[in-house]
């Protein structure tokens, strides 16, 4: 079995790369990424083929995840029926993505945040037009978030004991 999630921003080059990465590397660490899928994607084209930007690779570099090989794609060019999870960083995402989907059948879709306590529904801000401070806040911010995410995906596919997470 495999269980496909793809996180989603606005171009692909800030959050939803990040995301991607962290996924992917609490993956890795619990020897779980035979698992799953995992991809990253944005609403808009603009930066079709773009690497991330250079601050979200250097925040995550210092943890020694890589995603410098990660290119910026539009959800327009993708079968989000495909995903089992859909996981997105802001309401505009949100609807977005929603509105995609023809029929009343489509993925699980949700904020990146949903999962962590109290913070259901929370946006993850776009750094774009920040500082370095704000990638790693928004570093932070998905970090929670994935061990949550995984923990909830376990909760609904219990195929394996896991360690407590955030070891």
């Amino acid at each position: 079995m495999s269980i496909s999630v793809i996180f989603i921003c606005y171009e692909n080059i800030c959050r939803s790369p990040m995301a991607e990465g962290i996924f992917s590397s609490l993956l890795a660490r619990h020897n779980l990424q035979h698992i799953f899928s995992v991809s990253s994607a944005g609403t808009v084209n603009y930066q079709q083929g773009s690497a991330p930007d250079y601050r979200a690779i250097e925040a995550l570099s210092a943890f020694g995840i890589d995603i410098s090989s990660v290119r910026a794609r539009c959800t327009d060019d993708l079968d989000l029926y495909a995903y089992d999870w859909i996981f997105v960083m802001d309401h505009d995402n949100y609807e977005e993505i929603c509105s995609s989907f023809i029929s009343a059948e489509r993925p699980r879709v949700h904020m990146v945040m949903d999962f962590v306590d109290g913070r259901s529904g929370e946006e993850i801000t776009d750094p774009y037009y920040g500082t370095a401070k704000e990638f790693e806040r928004v570093m932070s911010d998905l970090f929670i978030a994935s061990e949550q995410i995984l923990s909830r995906i376990f909760e609904e596919y219990p195929l394996v004991e896991l360690e407590v997470f955030g070891e």
